[in-house]
């Protein structure tokens, strides 16, 4: 009868039995968690100049998100500002729309010597990044799940 053999032993055939289960559950990638929406990355942010003066003033701001990253009626936005020596110049935390869109201004102190300045901002106090797979923002939890993402910075040229 050919190459096919025929399978008579009670363990070959709860072997098959266990794998026809397992195949189908795999594939159909059966999860005991809810589902949640997809990530949604905050929008990027930009500053209105990539060159300033001391004593300037520089708006930051993003517009909103294309997604809905849902961060809520009290979202606020973590803005950073250091000098390349690492000196804070600002480090504070402002209103967010619920869609991640923001606008701060910032007057550059009139002390500020000429350099480049690192600007950060991303939501405050949630897992903006969502690169683990589970959806935090949507959780109302206090422990998040950590992330991989770099924290986005922008520069600025102070000039004489």
């Amino acid at each position: 009868m050919g190459n096919f053999r025929v399978l008579r032993k009670p363990s070959q055939l709860a072997f098959l039995g266990f794998w026809a289960v397992l195949v189908p559950a795999v594939m159909t990638g059966c999860s005991s968690t809810p589902d949640l929406p997809p990530p949604c990355m905050p929008p990027s942010f930009s500053t209105s100049v990539s060159e300033a003066r001391a004593g300037d003033t520089v708006i930051i701001s993003a517009p909103a998100a294309t997604c809905n990253p849902s961060y809520g009626a009290d979202a606020k936005v973590e803005i950073s500002i250091s000098t390349a020596s690492g000196e804070k110049l600002l480090d504070t935390k402002a209103a967010m729309e619920d869609n991640g869109a923001f606008e701060y201004s910032y007057r550059i102190p009139k002390s500020a010597k000429p350099g480049v300045l690192a600007v950060s901002a991303a939501p405050a106090d949630v897992d903006w990044c969502d690169d683990t797979g589970t959806n935090n923002r949507l959780k109302n939890q206090s422990d998040i799940d950590r992330t991989s993402c770099m924290l986005p910075v922008k520069q600025i040229a102070i000039v004489d």
